[in-house]
């Protein structure tokens, strides 16, 4: 019998309270990973660094270069800005891969109807992938720190496209594989 832990993730309300808290519905509406996957969203559970899952993912997805980030008011420099940064509605034109390694934070993606928001909570041994155009944001609980490693593909590109950004080729093949499927 093993036993293996999920990642959570359910539809937000529309509280717009401290940004940190769950802002679950009542009633919760959990969000599988089916769902997940449906909007291009990938999960993996790893067990640390030193687990061969890890390399294996690497290897299979090409990801070639990472870094670990620490997120908290400690750590890391201009924090509050950061995190206002993280929290902008935006896409990127890569995917982005984040393992989380300590602490927790939530990813937030738009929903199939680009209405509402998708929390999905990470924590340690958390891997997900946000694909390339996907809206979204990030933000710590409320726990207020999170370790991270970040993967690319090649050389690491941070540029963030804030919404709108519906023009962007990334944004366009998006909706083509996801969206309008």
């Amino acid at each position: 019998f093993f036993f293996f832990a999920m990642v959570e993730a359910w539809m937000m309300s529309t509280d717009d309270s401290d940004q940190r808290l769950p802002h679950k519905r009542v009633p919760n509406e959990p969000v599988s990973l089916e769902t997940l996957k449906a909007l291009g969203v990938e999960y993996w559970n790893v067990n640390g660094e030193e687990d061969p899952k890890l390399q294996e993912i690497r290897e299979q997805h090409g990801y070639s270069y990472s870094d670990t980030i620490n997120v908290s008011p400690d750590t890391l420099p201009g924090y509050e800005e950061k995190i206002k940064m993280f929290f902008a509605e935006h896409l990127h034109d890569d995917d982005e891969i984040r393992f989380c390694l300590d602490g927790s934070g939530y990813f937030d993606v738009r929903s199939a109807t680009d209405k509402d928001w998708i929390r999905i909570h990470v924590q340690a041994n958390d891997m997900i992938s946000l694909p390339a155009g996907i809206y979204h944001r990030f933000t710590l609980d409320s726990n207020n720190f999170i370790k991270a490693m970040r993967l690319f593909v090649g050389e690491p590109v941070w540029k963030a496209h804030d919404r709108p950004a519906d023009a962007r080729d990334a944004r366009k093949s998006y909706v083509t594989r996801f969206i309008e499927k």
